[in-house]
């Protein structure tokens, strides 16, 4: 079951990656022209992929039956809150991946405050541009600690495996589709902002400035944004001129070459 599970997850993965990438491709946002000095798109790409196999092969090691695994074991135990609240099925799940979701914003805020999580979560914001690829650019200790904090959730809610799959689907989903390199039509922006992370808010996310940085912090949603004050509709450049990146890291050995990204967490630039 877990394998099939698995081949499932993989399979939504990649279907939805080839989609956007393919969208990008032929509908760009924006020029992709400001690669690390010396770095061309391949070892840029060659990078951002290779940080996600790195994490792939240690989240396995590690939690060798994935998080789905992990909670089948913990409901089979009756271990978490939910399992001493009365609700129907539907409720269970939807309130599930509900807490999951602002765990992960939460997650997310804590990673930009604490001056260590940052130096594991820079590597994604290092990245010069965002497209597709720059959702699979996070070091492999980030994805290791953020498979800690999920697992520590699951033990104390209760998480049913059945949420955390779709959650875990939902998750990547929208995180390949709000970091793509595309634009959805104006009126359609307009109104799917109100529900989600579109790839316009998420690019202000990305920008140099730190106070803009610092605000759009859902993965999907964007409600936990607008709830905790985080929310930011406008950068200060238009989309399209918006300065993405860390200014401190310009070169491609640190920024773009994959033995620089899975060395720059222990650099001393913050």
């Amino acid at each position: 079951m877990i394998d099939e599970i698995a081949a499932i997850r993989l399979g939504v993965f990649l279907t939805i990656l080839v989609l956007m990438m393919s969208l990008e491709l032929l509908f760009p946002a924006r020029k992709l022209t400001k690669t690390p000095q010396s770095a061309t798109m391949l070892t840029r790409w060659f990078g951002n992929f290779g940080l996600l196999i790195i994490s792939s092969v240690m989240a396995r090691l590690i939690l060798p039956l994935g998080l789905a695994g992990f909670a089948l074991y913990t409901t089979q135990q009756q271990w978490g809150l939910l399992h001493y609240v009365e609700l129907p099925y539907w409720a269970n799940i939807i309130i599930s991946i509900l807490l999951l979701d602002m765990l992960i914003y939460w997650q997310h805020r804590l990673f930009h405050i604490i001056p260590l999580l940052w130096r594991l979560h820079k590597v994604h914001h290092a990245d010069r541009l965002v497209d597709s690829s720059t959702a699979l650019r996070f070091h492999p200790f980030e994805i290791i600690a953020s498979l800690g904090i999920k697992a520590l959730a699951i033990v104390i809610l209760g998480i049913p495996a059945e949420a955390v799959i779709l959650f875990e689907i939902l998750l990547n989903g929208f995180a390949i589709f709000n970091h793509t390199n595309i634009r959805l039509p104006k009126q359609l922006e307009k109104v799917a902002r109100y529900v989600v992370v579109t790839q316009i808010l998420h690019r202000i996310h990305h920008s140099q400035i730190m106070a803009e940085s610092n605000t759009n912090f859902g993965f999907s949603v964007i409600w936990w944004d607008r709830i905790f004050g985080t929310y930011s509709n406008d950068a200060s450049k238009p989309d399209n001129q918006i300065d993405i990146g860390l200014t401190q890291y310009p070169n491609a050995k640190q920024n773009a070459w994959l033995s620089g990204l899975l060395w720059m967490p222990f650099t001393t630039k913050k």
